[in-house]
This record gives structure tokens, C-alpha cells and sequence, in this order.
């Protein structure tokens, strides 16, 4: 009888840490999500549009960068006269890249799936349960001198990202990920990318700052100098122009 009231109090322990640790992962990302202006105004962003430069390897490339909630997520850029963009949708993809080809290449099906997480404007956190991702806490590090709670989350696609996030400002200041090398293949390469300068449009947080620290092509930092929301996207968007 002993063992067995035991046996009890060790199964209730680990379903009450197990509790534990879940409301605790929740509450940080409640938190978060508060930060950032609460639920309710992120889903009510219909549209996202912004503009900025990307500095890389000692060259500056100019961004446009625009959101459909659940319709579309577009990159153009522009650089040295000439122009590119990637767009994704919920059936099809494709990038137009003139260094590398002067013709509109489909997104394969695979990478494409991947891609078509980019059409959330609010983020694979908000309602994280409800969109078929899993989130663990797994402590705390200190990124760039700042204290953070460290965040695993695992997408219904099965791709894993940790989440950092100011145990002070509660906003996320780092993601980690792994990524497949260059061209779509070879071996897998982490890409680690720092969120800061946060100011609010229209009463949503965002940071205006997106860097990814490294060497070589894989450093590069965005800076935003406009942010849009709710404005009307044109049909043209959807579709490649050339």
C-alpha cells in the first residue's frame, strides 16, 4: 500500500510540473502578445506593408514588403537598377531573382509549405494551440546583455523555432532556426535573427530593426522606415509581373 500511495504522489508530481511548465510557457506568451498590443488588435490586421533597406556585405538593398493575412506574403526588392520579388500564396509561389536567372521560377511544393507560415500577420504565437503549434519553456539565457526567456516552438509543419523574449519588455528580441544551405540544399545552417527598435503603429508594436548577425552574406540587418496597416493591396500583387 505504501508503494502504491507513492507510486501516486510521484505520477501526481509530474502532472502538476508538466501544469506547471504549461502555464508558465503560456503566460509568457500572453505576456508577449500583450506587449505587442493584445489579440484583438493583431487579427484585426487584415494587411501589412512596409518599406525599408537591407545593408549587406557593404551594399544597400531596398525592401517592400507586403501582407495578406492568410492570402499572400510578398518581397519585392531592388538593387543596383534592377528589381525582384518572391511571392506566396495558398496554392502557389514563385521568386524572381535577375542575378540568378532572368526568368520567374515556380517555388517548389515542399519549400513552398514552409514559406506559407509568412502569410500570418499576427504571428504562429497568437492562438499558437489553435493553429496546431506546441511551445516549451526551456529557461532563461542572457542575449546581448539583456535577460530572456528562451521559447521552443514547434509549427504543425514540424519545424522547430526558439522564441527569446525581455523578461523586462516581455517583446521578442531573438529567434533561432534551422535552415537548409544555400540553393535549397546541403547541410542545414542555423540562422539566428535579433528584433529591436520596437515603436507602435496604430497601436501595435513592431520592431523597426531585423538583423542577422554573421559573417559574409549570411549578416545583413533591415531597418523599416514605414509601416502600413489595413491598406488596400492590389490584385496585381498577387500574381508575378513579368
Amino acid at each position: 500500500m505504501k508503494n502504491i500511495v507513492l507510486l501516486v504522489v510521484f505520477v501526481l508530481g509530474i502532472v502538476f510540473m508538466q501544469f506547471v511548465q504549461a502555464q508558465s510557457v503560456d503566460d509568457i506568451i500572453n505576456k508577449y502578445v500583450e506587449a505587442r498590443g493584445g489579440k484583438e488588435k493583431l487579427n484585426a490586421i487584415k494587411s501589412l506593408y512596409m518599406e525599408g533597406s537591407r545593408e549587406m556585405m557593404g551594399s544597400e538593398v531596398a525592401v517592400k514588403v507586403t501582407m495578406v493575412q492568410g492570402k499572400l506574403f510578398r518581397n519585392d526588392f531592388e538593387f543596383g537598377g534592377t528589381t525582384g520579388y518572391t511571392i506566396v500564396t495558398p496554392t502557389e509561389g514563385w521568386s524572381f531573382i535577375p542575378m540568378r536567372s532572368q526568368k520567374v521560377e515556380s517555388i517548389p511544393a515542399d519549400r513552398l509549405k514552409t514559406m506559407q507560415g509568412q502569410m500570418d500577420i499576427a504571428g504562429p504565437l497568437v492562438d499558437y494551440i489553435a493553429k496546431g503549434n506546441k511551445a516549451e519553456l526551456q529557461g532563461k539565457e542572457t542575449i546581448d546583455g539583456k535577460e530572456a526567456y528562451k521559447v521552443k516552438l514547434t509549427l504543425a509543419t514540424g519545424k522547430d523555432v526558439t522564441y527569446y523574449f525581455d523578461t523586462k519588455t516581455n517583446l521578442l528580441v531573438q529567434t533561432k532556426q534551422m535552415t537548409p544551405g544555400m540553393g535549397g540544399g546541403g547541410q542545414e545552417r542555423e540562422v539566428i535573427t535579433n528584433y529591436s527598435d520596437y515603436s507602435a503603429v496604430d497601436g501595435v508594436q513592431f520592431p523597426h530593426t531585423i538583423s542577422n548577425p554573421g559573417s559574409g552574406q549570411a549578416a545583413a540587418s533591415t531597418t523599416f522606415d514605414k509601416i502600413e496597416l489595413n491598406k488596400k493591396i492590389d490584385e496585381s500583387q498577387y500574381k508575378p509581373s513579368n
